[in-house]
């Protein structure tokens, strides 16, 4: 073993996940290379070091570090160097110089105990004296509080995190009360709070577990789709999580309500309990919409006339419901347009544009996803864009009062008319930062088809403005000659009916393959997409998408991708990989992101890597192909739709999963030139008509269905599909 002393000179890498560094070290005896792991350290520190040599076969000699303490530097030559190296901001080599050259070896107490001496020397004010002296006493309260938080588990990146928020208030957070780490960090959840809190020593009855917890089992229900829980579900679920009897959990509400973290509504004879924000949310909503419900006085007559102009200029002829939902849509300021596949949406929307360009009026189209974005594009030939890009996303909404967009009520949309397709995807918190971006005046037409399931994030904002009955509504009934030439639009409707489906595989574009062993299934999809379905859609394997109804279980996402990525994207020595947790990620491999992330940055290059466009934020649900894993900068490059190319840090891996097989819910808004739907027995909630409806709708060209029969028939008979707590529609009532 090895015992050396130096300093560091320059930190080569630092993964701050597990304070794996390599840096070079400075020593009389010259440079070099260490690796271990740190719990902090800094360039410019002095270290006395326990290793053993190794010798790289790239790097060449390096000191394996297996113990290590950091030092006061002793010398007036160390402390100089730790001085000037950056270690401290607004010290440079020069400054470090004139102030070891005054103080020599006393430097570090002149600091502590005289910080004001400093300014005796020239370039150095009274006022820059004490910020240094403060970064100095910084420095160590954070090494120290990194091996206190260390004691207890926390990972380096997730000490750094808490000590930036509460500085010295880090000891009597965690000693008192762990749980507030779950309200006031991000990444940090319920569970993980709770795990420090154990090992704290925290009893499992203590008021501020009952009470988090509480409030974590609430925003859990958001993720299902809720924007409330009643008292005694909440109750149940919560004590399930906490193990723990809640005899009275309407002392802790109180608490929670008098934090203004959730609001307590009466409901008849139960309670409802919402998180605050999202409370609030519903009612800004509903204030906006009724704003926005303006009626024009445009005579009728008028209308028509000019309705009937457009289609003769066009050649185009529009049937009675559509011409009626054209006159909605330019008498109110709200309209909705409803309807399924083949009944003459995108044509009622193009005559719409028509209309309003006829007046002169200014026009922006958009969708919640890029493909919805650019199928609108393509359908009405004017540029469609993603709702967050029509807002010019600006950042984390967590972080910023304006919702983390660029337009707001502060800076709105400059436009007369809006409209937003594919609606049933728009959750609850899109919708209010879209609302918020519209001034009255503004047209907003909405238009998409209420039998989808309902949007992946909270809320079920298509359905509850349907349901309030406060704004014009026109559902489109007619299925139009050349969609009853595709069995998929027929059976889709039928579906939708409840009625009887044929499964004789006499169809063009819907077939049956009946099969009923899980892994019997996983080979006819494979022979479908490797063989069958490309030849026929014309399309490439990676265009055809696997929908599933679970993530779990035999023919779940999950096992689904593991298998596919290996048959349809094979290990390769050519193919760079990188293991992350679980997951196995390998270029060539189709991937979607599972979450929001606003701060993502993308950009869009020619061949010749001449950058065209760059923009921020990658959403929940946008699908792309790994083109490049590299492990010396520790990154995973992904094209995503319009050729946007994203690089992510290897520590942000998790908001990627394979995405060879998707669940039908993260498919919403997405077309598909076929689809493979693998059905066996599954839970009766979720196993319902519109999950079906949905994954048939998704198709352009071909579906094809490989399973049982018995559970596809009763799919369409089953109507309980799980329901949302929603309550915007009562709000829309009430606020009008």
């Amino acid at each position: 073993m090895e015992k050396i002393t130096g300093y560091i000179d320059h930190i080569i890498f630092r993964n701050e996940d597990n304070g794996y560094t390599v840096f070079q070290l400075n020593n009389e005896e010259g440079e070099l290379t260490c690796v271990g792991k740190f719990s902090y350290i800094g360039e410019g520190e002095f270290l006395e070091l326990e290793g053993e040599y190794t010798m790289h076969p790239s790097y060449g000699m390096q000191l394996q570090v297996t113990n290590h303490r950091i030092k006061e530097p002793e010398d007036r030559e160390s402390i100089e160097r730790y001085l000037g190296s950056g270690a401290v901001k607004g010290i440079g080599p020069a400054l470090a110089g004139k102030i070891v050259a005054k103080f020599g070896e006393d430097t570090f107490r002149i600091m502590e105990e005289e910080p004001e001496r400093l300014a005796e020397i020239k370039g150095i004010s009274e006022r820059k004296a004490r910020e240094i002296c403060v970064q100095v006493e910084e420095k160590k309260d954070l090494r120290q509080a990194m091996i206190y938080l260390q004691k207890y588990g926390i990972s380096i990146h997730l000490a750094v995190k808490i000590y930036q928020k509460y500085g010295l208030g880090t000891y009597s957070v965690l000693e008192e009360n762990p749980y507030k780490l779950a309200d006031d960090i991000e990444g940090v959840g319920f569970r993980t709070a709770d795990e420090i809190a154990s090992r704290i020593g925290i009893h499992t009855d203590s008021d501020f577990r009952i009470q988090s917890g509480i409030f974590y089992t609430l925003l859990q229900s958001v993720q299902e789709g809720h924007v409330y829980l009643e008292e005694n579900v909440l109750s149940e679920r919560a004590a399930q999580l906490l193990e723990v009897e809640l005899k009275d959990i309407e002392k802790y509400l109180m608490d929670l309500a008098m934090s203004k973290k959730v609001v307590l509504k009466q409901d008849r004879e139960k309670v409802r309990v919402y998180p605050a924000q999202y409370y609030y949310m519903e009612m800004n909503t509903a204030r906006m919409l009724k704003e926005l419900n303006i009626n024009y006085d445009e005579p009728d007559d008028l209308i028509r006339r000019r309705i009937d102009k457009l289609e003769e200029e066009t050649e185009s002829t529009l049937d009675e419901q559509q011409k009626r939902a054209v006159a909605e849509a330019v008498k109110h300021g709200i309209f909705i347009l409803t309807g399924g596949p083949g009944t003459g949406k995108t044509t009622t929307i193009n005559a719409m544009i028509r209309y309003f360009l006829s007046e002169g009026m200014d026009i922006r189209l958009a969708a919640p996803t890029g493909r919805a974005a650019k199928r609108m594009t393509e359908t009405t030939g004017y540029e469609a864009q993603t709702i967050h890009r029509l807002l010019e996303v600006s950042g984390s909404p967590e972080e910023s009062s304006k919702g983390g967009f660029g337009r707001n009520q502060d800076n709105p949309l400059e436009t007369d008319v809006v409209i937003i397709d594919e609606m049933s995807m728009v959750d609850l918190t899109l919708m209010h930062a879209l609302l918020s971006s519209v001034v009255p005046g503004t047209r907003v037409i909405f238009v998409g088809d209420r039998n989808q399931l309902p949007s992946v994030g909270p809320g079920k904002v298509l359905q509850d403005l349907i349901e309030s009955h406060a704004f014009p509504v026109m559902m489109l009934t007619r299925i139009f000659r050349q969609a009853q030439e595709s069995d998929i639009v027929v059976n889709a409707h039928r579906i939708n009916a409840g009625e009887e489906v044929r499964l004789d595989n006499k169809s063009r574009d819907f077939f049956f393959l009946k099969r009923q062993d899980a892994d019997v299934i996983i080979s006819v999809i494979l022979t479908l997409i490797q063989k069958k379905l490309p030849r026929y859609v014309k399309a490439k394997m990676t265009d055809i998408q696997v929908l599933a109804p679970m993530k779990k279980g035999l023919l779940g996402v999950e096992r689904l991708n593991r298998i596919l990525q290996q048959y349809l994207n094979p290990p390769s020595v050519k193919k760079q990989e990188k293991e992350y947790g679980e997951r196995l990620f390998r270029v060539g491999d189709k991937v979607m992101q599972t979450k929001n992330n606003y701060q993502l940055e993308w950009e869009i290059a020619t061949k010749y890597g001449l950058v065209v466009d760059k923009g921020v934020g990658v959403f929940n649900g946008d699908i792309g192909i790994v083109t490049a894993i590299h492990t010396y900068d520790e990154t995973v490059e992904v094209e995503f739709d319009e050729k946007r190319k994203v690089k992510y840090p290897f520590k942000m891996l998790d908001e990627l999963e394979l995405a060879y097989a998707i669940t039908i819910h993260k498919s919403q808004g997405s077309e598909y030139p076929a689809v493979v739907i693998p059905l066996l027995a599954g839970p009766r909630q979720l196993y319902c008509r519109n999950l079906l409806y949905t994954a048939v709708t998704r198709a352009k060209k071909c579906v094809t269905l490989v399973g049982n029969e018995t559970v596809f028939r009763e799919m369409i008979q089953n109507v309980d599909e799980q329901k949302r707590n929603t309550s915007l529609a009562e709000r829309i009532q009430e606020i009008l």
